[in-house]
Formats: C-alpha cells, structure tokens, sequence
C-alpha cells in the first residue's frame, strides 16, 4: 500500500505543472501516488504528463466547468491511498516535505 497520493488539478498550466511534478518527484520519500486531474486544458498538458515515464503518476481528463474543487474530489475518488495530499499546479514542494522521521 502507498503512504500517500498526491492529486494535481491543473488546467492549462503546462510549464508550470512540470515545476510542480519535478518537485514531487524529487522527493526523499517515494512511497507515493500522483494523479494529475486535467481540465481539458489546450496547452499540450496531457503530452507533458506522457512524457513522464513513471508509473506513480496517472492523468485523469475531467470537465470541472471551472469549479476546482470537482477536481480535487475526482483524484480523492482515484487514489489508493489512506492519505491525500494536494498540490497546486502552479505550486512546488521542498524536496523534504514528506521526509520520514526517525524513531
């Protein structure tokens, strides 16, 4: 089982939607799911998610009618996990962010 998912709403954000997946995969902690939930964007979005060879990020195509938060539930319906994490598209994380502690 996955320690988490992190789900990305994104609509037309292609440049910095690989700001933000980098820093996901970038992570110390790798025990994790992506699910990047495009609104039909037109900007060549779901070609950049393609582009990554990683079989922790999936990409769902969703229709929110400009209401986010449909898309923040659509990727908690497709998660595996017990915890969620949301992330931006526009946004980024320290490559720390989910650091195990000891002990």
């Amino acid at each position: 089982m996955l320690d988490f998912s992190i789900v990305i709403p994104t609509y037309n954000r292609r440049n910095l939607l690989k700001i933000a997946l980098d820093s996901v995969l970038n992570q110390t902690h790798a025990s994790y799911e992506i699910i990047v939930v495009d609104n039909n964007s037109t900007d060549g979005t779901d070609e950049l998610v393609k582009q990554y060879k990683d079989n922790r990020i999936r990409l769902i195509s969703f229709n929110n009618h400009g209401i986010i938060a449909c898309s923040r539930n659509e990727g908690v319906k497709a998660s595996s996990s017990d915890w969620i994490c949301f992330l931006d598209s526009d946004d980024w994380w320290y490559p720390n962010k989910h650091k195990r502690g000891e002990g």
